[in-house]
């Protein structure tokens, strides 16, 4: 099944993998408004989709994302307050799409081509998973012009420890895949050539288990991780305790012991 828009495309294969596939190249798939609502609306849908399994969010072009469109940011310059109003607009509609990310249920890979850039590279940072390509390249550049890279710091800073994230925001320096993997930005990096398949072996991997299990897996990750020690304890051993009542953990668990094939109900 494949729909789209102009700027963004989507393809469900068969096997319950959404591509999502950023498609304003002649923008550099910057994240302007327009582009912003569609990948709330097909986060959004994709998470309550019960045909989606695993969500790969790629682009077309020499851009993965070049992060907001500075043209229509400047022209909200020319409001009476200066564009205030509308940089909060702009700066809460991106913080909803990545944490819409993070909050949806189903698991996120960014498939990494090209440049990816302030909030561009946020937006690799919110996803679950990241694969680039070897030629791909990553950067948080907004002291060049001014602006620190505020808002793509909650992401990367994340993802990589301290002083990697305060590396990449206070030189702005564009940091190759191999040394993305290095500190963590992204999982692997790998040749130009092998990108689409490593992504879609990794995508089918975990499109073959339990959509109820992942998600609660999901969920609970991203929630533990703000707690202290005992009280992160706490919480995931509630959360096993109520995985473990499920109907997909008694039959994948049947299915081990009796050396068989588990049959998911997605319950």
């Amino acid at each position: 099944m494949t729909s789209e828009t102009d700027i963004l495309l989507r393809a469900l294969s068969d096997d319950g993998i959404l591509r999502l596939t950023l498609n304003d190249v002649a923008r550099r798939n910057a994240l302007s408004e327009a582009m912003l609502s569609e990948l709330g609306r097909a986060f959004t849908q994709a998470g309550e989709d019960s045909a989606v399994r695993v969500i790969v969010l790629a682009a077309n072009g020499p851009a993965f994302c070049a992060g907001h469109d500075l043209k229509e940011m400047t022209a909200g310059r020319a409001a009476p307050d200066l564009g205030r109003a509308y940089f909060v607009k702009v700066m809460a509609q991106c913080s909803g799409v990545m944490q819409g990310i993070v909050n949806c249920p189903k698991p996120v890979i960014a498939e990494v081509t090209g440049v990816a850039t302030a909030a561009g590279c946020q937006l690799v940072a919110s996803c679950d998973l990241a694969i680039a390509a070897n030629s791909a390249r990553f950067g948080t550049p907004g002291v060049h012009i001014g602006l620190f890279c505020s808002t793509p710091m909650v992401a990367l800073s994340r993802n990589t420890s301290n002083k990697h994230a305060m590396e990449m925001l206070l030189t702005g320096d564009m940091t190759a895949a191999a040394r993305a993997a290095e500190i963590g930005l992204v999982n692997y990096a790998v040749p130009d050539d092998e990108l689409t398949a490593t992504t879609t072996e990794m995508a089918g991997k975990i499109a073959s288990k339990s959509t109820m299990t992942l998600a609660t897996g999901k969920r609970a990750f991203y929630a533990q991780r703000e707690m202290p020690l005992a009280e992160a304890y706490d919480y995931a051993s509630q959360v096993m305790v109520d995985n473990m009542l499920t109907h997909d953990a008694a039959e994948g668990i049947g299915a081990f012991i009796e050396k068989r094939a588990p049959q998911w109900q997605d319950r």
